[in-house]
């Protein structure tokens, strides 16, 4: 009982020190408390005040102001990357589920929360970042055309963008489990990959990494690695871009196509393919009776931006955003 109690006061400790490590800034108790909900963790600010004060003395924390303003510390970061590592493992997919849940998007009005993706970069190279994902769009390698851009110090949802740096929002494909959740449409998550393009058609996955046993969001790791090509599917129609393997019931499949149609009326989109039922798609094999669906990784125009040079911090699947908070990239200056 004793070890369950200690494990369970370890495992609200990470928690914390992974709120704070995400944030570009200092956070308050209740503003901590409430993104722990993020994470399937229940916390009142109180309880959030007494965890932090235990963190202080351990060193794993520190007070910037006389409030209860708090950031992590380096020996916080390196007990958060060694601690409990059995935990992380599934926790991209539990992110994931979290998302699809929360999304509140309504197809016919045009309103609610949609998942997107918080990509930083530095102020003074922004716009020519910013060139090269609007190029990576018109090509039509997007989920969609909408984005949403902030300031430093601006919020993108519960997000704020650093000093420094301008933030930019592109949705994400957790919008398309979202809404087929809303529907009454179960979609199995089953990993984030790199699809190799040959003439324009998808090929086969050359990498992919499954959420069940990932501690970090695919599509951060590759596009870290430059293990895409997006420049080269919108020059010659060769190339690689990020994506997403989902499985859904065959039966569900009528639904699905109705809802995808209602999205692309919404600008969204960023289906790649689907299958036969119980047919492999792009050399992965599908359940009985189950259909395989490949999305295309909203931060494919991002891995384009990269590919040129830019430097950026991404945060995938990071925050919700309001539809209305979304504009068109064309109509952006």
């Amino acid at each position: 009982m004793i070890g369950s109690d200690s494990y369970q006061v370890e495992r609200k400790t990470l928690s914390i020190l992974k709120v704070l490590y995400e944030s570009p800034g200092s956070l308050g108790a209740k503003v901590i408390a409430r993104k722990l909900k993020g994470y399937g963790v229940e916390l009142g600010e109180r309880a959030v005040r007494y965890h932090l004060k235990i963190m202080d003395e351990k060193g794993l924390t520190r007070r910037l102001s006389r409030r209860d303003g708090r950031e992590i510390t380096p020996l916080g970061i390196e007990e958060l990357n060694n601690a409990l590592v059995t935990d992380k493992i599934g926790l991209v997919l539990g992110k994931i589920e979290l998302m699809a849940f929360s999304t509140s998007f309504n197809i016919g009005e045009k309103t609610g929360l949609v998942p997107v993706n918080v990509s930083f970069f530095a102020k003074e190279t922004f716009n020519n970042a910013f060139g090269v994902v609007r190029e990576a769009v018109e090509a039509g390698l997007c989920v969609s055309d909408l984005v949403s851009i902030a300031d430093e110090g601006e919020m993108l949802g519960d997000t704020i963008v650093p000093e420094g740096k301008t933030g930019l929002a592109t949705v994400c494909s957790l919008i398309i489990n979202g809404s087929l959740l809303k529907a009454g449409v179960p979609m199995d998550s089953r990993f984030g990959g790199v699809l190799q393009i040959r003439n324009n058609r998808p090929l086969r996955f050359v990498d992919l990494i499954y959420y069940s046993g990932s501690t970090m969001d695919p599509s951060e790791v590759f596009i870290q690695a430059n293990m895409t090509d997006v420049h080269g599917v919108i020059s010659k129609g060769d190339g690689k871009v990020l994506a997403n393997f989902r499985e859904l019931p065959a039966r569900c499949m009528p639904l699905m196509e109705e809802i995808i149609g209602r999205l692309k009326k919404a600008n969204i989109n960023g289906l790649i393919m689907t299958g036969d039922p119980g047919e492999t798609v792009c050399g992965i094999p599908v359940g009985l009776n189950k259909v395989g669906v490949i999305l295309l990784g909203g931060l494919t125009p991002v891995a384009a931006a990269v590919e040129a040079g830019m430097e950026v911090e991404n945060k995938a699947m990071s925050t919700l955003l309001d539809y209305r908070e979304l504009a068109k990239i064309q109509d952006i200056s």
